[in-house]
């Protein structure tokens, strides 16, 4: 029987603290990322970055998108930490996050420590372009193509608790 697709990052351990350079406190870098055994038939991934316990882990009211990456090719097995436009693999297509932007936007919770999933997708198809696709949108263009699933969980706690601009939206 095949390995299941499996998703991990160097930087942290499934379970484990995101590091600071990871989040709206720090840098807001992406970090790196690896998976392996891929299903057989894989055509493409795609990665969802969320967070299911915004506003506050005791009275969650949404699920909080970090980011949105579709079309990766399946011979590719990581993303660079930074992984921005000019770094992804040629093909692959970034998606808007909670934030009304393209690309990666790291945690930095209003209160509470929060969960961070990392989702990476097995797809039987590659996507037609979708423009700018929101985590929902996504979600419905893989359904019923998703040949295989994994998650990285990450965990992280504002630090600083500076207030954010209020024109750069809630942030989680």
């Amino acid at each position: 029987m095949p390995k299941p697709l499996a998703l991990t990052s160097p930087r942290f351990k499934d379970g484990d603290i995101i590091p600071i350079a990871y989040t709206g406190e720090g840098e807001d870098l992406s970090p790196p990322l690896q998976w392996s055994n891929p299903p057989a038939g894989t055509k493409s991934l795609a990665l969802i970055v969320e967070d299911p316990d915004a506003p506050d882990p005791q009275n969650p009211q949404m699920t909080w998108s970090h980011w949105v990456v579709y079309n990766i090719p399946p011979g590719v097995q990581a993303l660079p930490e930074g992984a921005n436009p000019d770094v992804l693999p040629a093909g692959a297509r970034q998606g808007m996050n909670d934030w009304n932007r393209q690309g990666y936007g790291g945690p930095m919770p209003p209160v509470g420590r929060h969960r961070y999933y990392f989702r990476l997708y097995a797809l039987d198809i590659v996507l037609p372009d979708l423009g700018r696709p929101t985590r929902k949108d996504l979600l419905a263009a893989m359904k019923g193509h998703i040949l295989g699933e994994a998650e990285l969980i990450g965990l992280y706690q504002k630090v600083h608790h500076r207030s954010s601009e209020p024109s750069a939206g809630a942030p989680y």
